[in-house]
């Protein structure tokens, strides 16, 4: 598992933290239904949360993760919770139980470790392009070009460029 590429992800969503104060951290935003950076943040960092918290017994449920408002409230909380995710996202890879309800049914789904770790990258990568939407309405914020786009799309355009 290439945990580099899952960290610069964290740290380009750091980056703009940094940038926010907490006014605009929790300002609805318009072009995200009257959300707010903070609650697309929050939303990213309690799933790889939910992850990281789920890796010694094996069971996996982002439905039963832990909500905490400080973390859509705070920058600073928000970022230190960041912080602490790249320093225990690197693990072995195990073999994990994803159950998730579909609205009336129960599913019980084989994974593993790093396939659930890829999915909070491309979950990261998606919300990250729903909040830089966000920045046509705080025009201060510094984005990095990258941000919110697929590792794929960007060597495709690489790749265009040619």
């Amino acid at each position: 598992m290439n945990f580099i590429i899952v960290k610069h992800t964290l740290e380009e969503l750091k980056d703009l933290l940094n940038q926010l104060s907490n006014e605009d951290f929790v300002l609805p935003i318009l072009y995200l239904g009257n959300s707010s950076i903070g609650e697309h943040s929050r939303h990213i960092i309690e799933m790889f949360q939910c992850l990281l918290n789920s890796y010694e017994s094996g069971l996996l449920n982002y439905d039963d993760r832990v909500r905490n408002n400080l973390i859509q409230t705070d920058t600073n909380f928000a970022i230190q919770t960041i912080n602490d995710i790249i320093n225990s996202i690197e693990k072995e890879n195990k073999n994990i139980v994803l159950n998730q309800m579909f609205y009336e049914n129960y599913v019980s789904i084989e994974t593993n470790y790093y396939r659930e770790l890829l999915y909070n990258l491309e979950h990261c990568i998606h919300h990250q392009a729903l909040i830089k939407v966000a920045f046509f309405q705080l025009e201060s914020v510094q984005v990095a070009e990258n941000f919110g786009i697929a590792p794929s799309t960007i060597e495709y355009k690489k790749q265009c460029a040619q």
